[in-house]
Parts: C-alpha cells; sequence; structure tokens
C-alpha cells in the first residue's frame, strides 16, 4: 500500500507543480516506486518538467474513457526506473474526468507504488473538487508563498479539503527570503504555518536554481544549493523522520551582504 499526498494551492504561480515534480524525483532517487499524477487537465507540465515529452502516447483521461490500460498510460523515466508519470490529457477540460474513475486509477497504483503524489490544478474550481471527491485517504499537502493573497487563497483550500471530510493539510511554504524576513518585510514559515494552523512541512528559500534548471530544462535538485537540501529536509519528513527547521529569517546577514542589498524608495508622486 502506498501514502497518496495531494499538492495544491488556492492561487497560481506558487511553485506547486516545480515542488511536486522534484519531491517525486527524490522519492525515486531513493529507491522508493513512485507515481506522479498530473491532474491539471488543459494545462499539462509534469511531462515537461521530467523530460517526458516526446513519451506521452495516452493520458489521463484516455484511461477513464476507457481508451487504454493504466499501464500502457504511465510513463517510465528512462533514468529513473522507480518513477512513472501519469501525464494529464491537454485539450480537454475538468469535467471530462469523472472523480471515481480517479479514485479506481489510484485504488490500482496503491498495489504496486510506495508514494503516489498527485499534482492538482490551482485555483478552487472543479479540477481540484474532482481530485478531493477521489477518495477518503488523501493527505493534501499546501503549497504557499509568504504573502497575503497566498495565504488567503489556501484558508479556502483548507475550507474545501475539511468539507470533504480529509485531514487537515500540511504547509509547504515557498520563496522566503531571508532579509525580507529579518527586515520584517516577509513573514517567516512559522507565522504562515500559524496563520493558517497548519503543521509546516517545509519551508524553502528562494534559489536562482530553480530558474536555472527550468531554462535548461532539468529539475533543482540536479544543482546544489539551499532549495535542494530543503527539498531533501521535506522527503526526509514525508518518510517520518524528524528534520530541524532552519527557520529562515532568524539569522542575521553579514555586513557585506547587507551593503550589496537593494535599497526600496518609494516613488514620488
Amino acid at each position: 500500500m502506498s501514502t497518496t499526498y495531494l499538492f495544491a494551492s488556492g492561487k497560481g504561480g506558487v511553485g506547486k507543480s516545480t515542488l511536486a515534480a522534484n519531491l517525486a524525483v527524490l522519492l525515486a532517487r531513493e529507491g522508493h516506486s513512485t507515481v506522479l499524477i498530473d491532474t491539471d487537465l488543459g494545462l499539462r507540465s509534469q511531462d515537461l518538467m521530467l523530460g517526458l515529452e516526446n513519451s506521452v502516447v495516452y493520458d489521463l483521461v484516455d484511461v477513464a474513457e476507457g481508451k487504454c490500460l493504466l499501464s500502457q498510460a504511465l510513463i517510465e523515466a528512462p533514468s529513473l526506473p522507480a518513477l512513472r508519470l501519469l501525464p494529464a490529457a491537454q485539450f480537454v477540460r475538468a469535467k471530462d474526468l469523472e472523480p471515481r474513475k480517479l479514485k479506481k486509477m489510484i485504488s490500482l497504483l496503491n498495489q504496486e507504488s510506495e508514494f503516489i503524489l498527485i499534482d492538482c490544478p490551482a485555483g478552487l474550481e472543479r479540477g481540484l473538487r474532482n481530485v478531493l471527491n477521489a477518495g477518503s485517504k488523501l493527505e493534501t499537502i499546501l503549497v504557499v508563498t509568504p504573502d497575503d493573497l497566498s495565504i488567503r487563497d489556501g484558508e479556502r483550500v483548507i475550507s474545501l479539503v475539511e468539507n470533504k471530510d480529509l485531514p487537515r493539510p500540511r504547509v509547504i511554504v515557498n520563496r522566503l527570503q531571508n532579509d525580507l524576513i529579518h527586515a520584517g518585510e516577509m513573514y517567516s514559515a512559522q507565522t504562515v504555518a500559524a496563520t493558517l494552523d497548519l503543521p509546516l512541512l517545509g519551508e524553502i528559500p528562494e534559489d536562482p536554481t530553480f530558474c536555472v534548471a527550468q531554462l535548461r530544462h532539468r529539475l533543482a535538485v540536479d544543482y546544489q544549493g539551499e532549495a535542494r537540501q530543503a527539498l531533501i529536509r521535506i522527503v526526509r519528513r514525508l518518510q517520518g523522520q524528524e528534520q530541524p527547521f532552519p527557520a529562515y529569517g532568524r539569522r542575521k546577514t553579514s555586513f557585506f551582504r547587507r551593503r550589496s542589498a537593494p535599497k526600496f524608495r518609494e516613488v514620488k508622486k
């Protein structure tokens, strides 16, 4: 039996899909049989992130409609046999996927995988609701950034999860900047978790390796950096291991870094 994690966010652009892909790869590299399901119908992205875009023949909706077997739609990463991807369909809408059929797919994958990671559509519309309706054993991971808009939208996701009688989510706070937190301009991960009244699963700093990796069609875990270490700590926690939290913003930045930091001045009107 596997553990199924649902990655959700109230708004787009918080890095949810990127985190799901990187965490899936880390789990597979440790030898865990892992399936990544892309449920963002119409906006397929995980195949591109994993470098598998030329391997897609069938997709999630093809399986649901009986056009192929589940095994035919699953794509195995050539260099990482422990990881398989079930891609989303590009030219359909959320209504084309029935929750009961998605539930059946998850049930079948549960029998042969250790971890199932589901990348949900951003927002609160039918796409997310379809996934939430797909089973009672889903564990939700809410991805937010440390700003009021993302936090407020995250609260709406929590309400949806609770209305489905699912466990309260855990939260990953992405794109933290130590200097801004220390200066009191940005919320810390601990503050965000306390505001949402959720257990903190991970705090990920702003790291240029994410941008470089995306431009090179690679993943952030392929490059050394603070973000990679943060992702490794999250994977350890998903496996039940205790890991320290750096608590970004508590440490004082160096004199030279403070001198070189950009100055923020309001524009005179």
